[in-house]
């Protein structure tokens, strides 16, 4: 993938019908990601990598006042036929500046399995933090290191691009690395971490996706960090 390119245009519609039910996203991310969020009433949430607005559909009816960016310009169509007037949905690249965001704009940012996409991630969670507001918090999910590591053999130290074929034709690159480098990148980006989460599925997962739930109630697959801003004593 390079620079610019949107990975999931010309997938989207096929991602979209499998994340609404699938084992990994319905009965896993996303009641987890929802869970450590907490309430939203009331709040400003940026979803980071919104995809087809299945999170945002859930702030919505939780009482949120959330904003979607997406690289993909098949996702933005997609969050915005799903949403209507409910939310705004914008086309954003999240290599590039929020410029049209304001500092402490924000009292929630998701990244919902986006941060592995990404080069510069020191960079992007900056920036995400310059929009959040003080009391704010960022919470990403992103694969569980140790399900990495299981997945592609050989050292768990190192880090890198990983390139693997999805099922829809579509071609999977992520980042993976370390559990202390993912906490050394959050700590550059002048966050503090507040709570990790190691994913279990929920109960409905063993009756829809049986398999899946009796390998991931013994092994990780995803984690969720809460992250806030530092704040330096002068």
């Amino acid at each position: 993938m390079q620079p610019g390119d949107a990975p999931y245009d010309g997938f989207a519609e096929t991602f979209a019908r499998e994340a609404a039910f699938s084992a990994y996203n319905a009965h896993y991310d996303r009641p987890i990601v929802l869970g450590l969020i907490g309430e939203v009433n009331g709040l400003d949430i940026l979803d980071a990598g919104c995809g087809p607005g299945l999170y945002l559909s859930e702030l919505c009816a939780r009482g949120a006042r959330p904003v979607g960016v997406d690289q993909s310009a098949d996702m933005v169509r997609l969050a915005g036929e799903r949403l209507g007037s409910l939310a705004k949905v914008r086309q954003h690249d999240l290599a590039e500046p929020l410029t049209w965001a304001d500092d402490e704009s924000f009292d929630i940012v998701l990244l919902a399995l986006v941060l592995h996409y990404l080069s510069d991630r020191v960079s992007t969670l900056r920036e995400l933090a310059r929009v959040l507001r003080p009391s704010g918090q960022i919470v990403v999910s992103t694969s569980h290191p140790t399900a990495d590591w299981l997945a592609r053999g050989g050292c768990y130290f190192a880090g890198g691009f990983v390139e693997e074929p999805w099922s829809n034709g579509m071609t999977h690159r992520y980042w993976h690395q370390p559990l202390q480098d993912w906490l050394a990148e959050f700590t550059a980006a002048g966050l503090a971490l507040d709570r990790l989460v190691e994913h279990q599925p929920v109960p409905s997962m063993a009756r829809h996706h049986p398999v899946e739930y009796e390998k991931l109630i013994r092994q990780p697959g995803f984690m969720a960090v809460r992250l806030r801003k530092r704040h330096l004593e002068i």
